[in-house]
């Protein structure tokens, strides 16, 4: 699972939230006891908040698998796309999809000829 570097976790923020709660237990004045609904509704929304992640991180697995079949669907078809020339300006290029290839970072590459495209790079698609 990703996340923006500087965010914690729920299971981060939980964890922080239980260590304040067993000092905040053990100081406490005996007069004036922490609030119980004020609590279980906080460890709720711990709860809840753990539950967005897990599906956050379950979309994008999903996202990821539904990208990489439509990669592999466009195989064998042309598609138009733009193109770096050797001189560094973009032009429209169309061409075979020959293969699909994940690099490390997980981005998935056509390789069409002698170019490569992202499918977001895709402008047409002809059978």
């Amino acid at each position: 699972m990703s996340s923006i570097s500087g965010i914690n976790s729920a299971s981060d923020i939980q964890m922080d939230y239980m260590k304040l709660l067993v000092t905040e237990l053990q100081n406490q004045n005996p007069l004036e006891p922490l609030d119980n609904n004020q609590m279980a509704s906080q460890l709720a929304q711990f709860s809840q908040l753990q539950q967005l992640e897990s599906m956050d991180s379950n979309f994008a697995n999903i996202l990821a698998i539904s990208e990489r079949t439509y990669a592999n669907t466009l195989i064998g078809k042309e598609v138009s796309f733009m193109a770096e020339t050797p001189a560094g300006t973009k032009e429209l290029t169309s061409g075979t999809v020959d293969e699909v290839i994940t690099n490390d970072d997980g981005k998935i590459i056509l390789a069409v000829g002698t170019h490569t495209a992202t499918l977001s790079d895709i402008i047409s698609v002809k059978n």
